[in-house]
């Protein structure tokens, strides 16, 4: 198991926790962006025998039908497929890559969440750079799937630059 560590408190010391075993990964892919979530879906999956779908989702304007052509973002679909695939090669596990196509990505995210029975979301998420303290911390595709998510959900952000 991963140990991670949480803190109940800020003055408290921390002692790890094992991370529950999943049986059932999804993590969100959009391009080389994503490819950090991914290797930790795919090691949580090879460390305890779990299943990971990746989803891509292609979003279509609201201007154009859901089967308009969309020859430049399917092809990105199809190279973060390829690249999905290898990392999950890499762990010795193979990836179930769906491509969905849709309005907005987080909808869709948490639909293929509830229809691929997922136990743990992994999203990699950027931090937004707030003007407040009362900002939001992620932008709206993550804070949709945080709010509507039908399991946990891992969020993986880069390291906050000095």
């Amino acid at each position: 198991m991963i140990p991670v560590r949480v803190a109940a408190h800020p003055a408290l010391p921390s002692a790890p926790r094992p991370v529950p075993a999943y049986r059932r990964v999804l993590v969100p892919v959009s391009g080389h962006d994503s490819e950090a979530a991914v290797a930790i879906a795919c090691e949580l999956a090879a460390e305890h025998g779990a299943a990971v779908t990746a989803v891509e989702v292609v979003e279509i304007p609201a201007e154009l039908p859901l089967n308009a052509l969309m020859p430049d973002e399917e092809q990105q679909a199809r190279r973060a497929r390829a690249e999905t695939q290898a990392v999950g090669d890499l762990y010795g596990i193979t990836v179930t890559v769906r491509i969905v196509r849709a309005r907005s990505a987080g909808p869709a995210i948490v639909e293929q969440a509830e229809a691929t029975r997922a136990e743990l979301i992994v999203l990699r998420a950027p931090r937004k750079q707030r003007a407040s303290k009362r900002g939001a911390i992620f932008g709206g595709t993550a804070s949709h799937v945080l709010t509507h998510a039908p399991c946990r959900v891992m969020v993986v952000t880069a390291p906050r630059r000095t």
